[in-house]
């Protein structure tokens, strides 16, 4: 049989070291344990697919391993809503703001252009394309021709005035009766409501419109307002409309003029 060992004092022991390393295995234990108990929590968790679980659990695992806890942030409407919703509820923002701002800039121009509202002259017409500012040419063109007059430029220019800072595009067309005209510089209407929108065009360009934000269209006599066969119709069809195109074409409200 094997001796067994003893130390010079005479004690019995199992060799060096022997005592320092007999409770090791309860530190081994304790982190068996803890792993496992962190793996039954999360196979739980995952069992049952639910946000508020998934917040206690991330808790729970952030206070047992040291970590603070996150705190509760309250739960707005936005939140609530589907992405669909959110999409539908900025847009609808979105339209409200854009509303506002053509009705406001529709009474400025309203406001600007009284006296030739009055008189027949101008209408101001906010449809769902944006607002028309409908001028009738004979106050800016002589018959059969193109070139502003003064009384025209002071018109187009408090226009002009409006407009300069506004961030909206520009649409100018130009409009004939149906009488055909044919001349050396106009063989056609076409040409003719052409040259009369890019005119007012140029006008505004001067006045500090950006060209960027502008359009230039003839018409000819295809988009009357009154029949043409008597002179009152023709007179009205005889006509310039600026339209100032809103950003979000369903915000518009179409108003009488």
């Amino acid at each position: 049989m094997a001796r067994k060992r003893y130390d010079e004092n005479g004690n019995h022991g199992h060799g060096a070291g022997a005592g320092d390393n007999g409770d090791r295995w309860l530190i081994s234990y304790a982190d068996f344990i803890t792993l496992l108990f962190a793996f039954f929590v999360v196979m739980y968790a995952i069992s049952v697919v639910n946000e508020g679980k998934y917040k206690v659990l991330s808790d729970a695992l952030g206070s047992a391993f040291g970590g603070q806890p996150e705190t509760p942030q309250a739960s707005s409407a936005i939140d609530a809503l589907p992405l669909s919703g959110i999409i539908a509820r900025k847009r609808a923002e979105a339209a409200r703001r854009e509303r506002e701002r053509m009705n406001t800039l529709a009474r400025d121009l309203n406001n600007s252009l009284m006296p030739l509202i009055q008189a027949g002259k101008v209408r101001v017409v906010q449809t769902g394309r944006g607002v028309s500012v409908e001028i009738n040419a004979s106050i800016l063109f002589a018959e059969g021709q193109a070139a502003l007059g003064e009384e025209s430029r002071a018109t187009l220019g408090t226009v002009a005035g409006l407009l300069k800072n506004d961030p909206h595009a520009i649409e100018v067309e130009g409009h004939t009766d149906n009488l055909p005209i044919a001349s050396p510089l106009f063989p056609s209407n076409w040409e003719l409501s052409t040259v009369r929108a890019s005119s007012v065009v140029r006008l505004f360009i001067d006045n500090g419109i950006a060209p960027a934000r502008l359009t230039a269209i003839g018409r000819g006599a295809n988009l009357p307002v009154a029949p043409n066969d008597n002179e009152e119709g023709r007179a009205r069809n005889r006509r310039v409309a600026i339209t100032i195109l809103t950003a979000v074409p369903e915000a518009a409200n179409p108003l009488p003029g």
